[in-house]
């Protein structure tokens, strides 16, 4: 779980207006740092399949929303995957 300082910088440095928590380049961010944070828990918890189940669920709806953005804004899927090395 990310704390909420990370969670606004996160959401101010990919926001697309003011006020912007919904649009896929944030969502897509957000799910990218929860899903790191959960892969160096996992390294140190090898037996945690309870939260590998969890990392496999956020991974799957990044890519539904990298899908949908690609199909939506290709340049916007380009840009927001340069930016976050996907």
């Amino acid at each position: 779980m990310l704390k909420s300082s990370t969670k606004e910088k996160i959401i101010k440095k990919f926001a697309t207006k003011k006020s912007d928590t919904g649009s896929p380049e944030v969502q897509i961010a957000l799910l990218t740092k929860e899903i790191e944070e959960l892969v160096k828990h996992l390294k140190k918890h090898p037996k945690d399949f309870h939260s590998r189940r969890g990392l496999l669920g956020m991974v799957s709806k990044r890519r539904r929303i990298l899908a949908y953005l690609k199909e939506k804004s290709i340049r916007r899927y380009n840009k927001i995957q340069k930016t976050l090395k996907l």
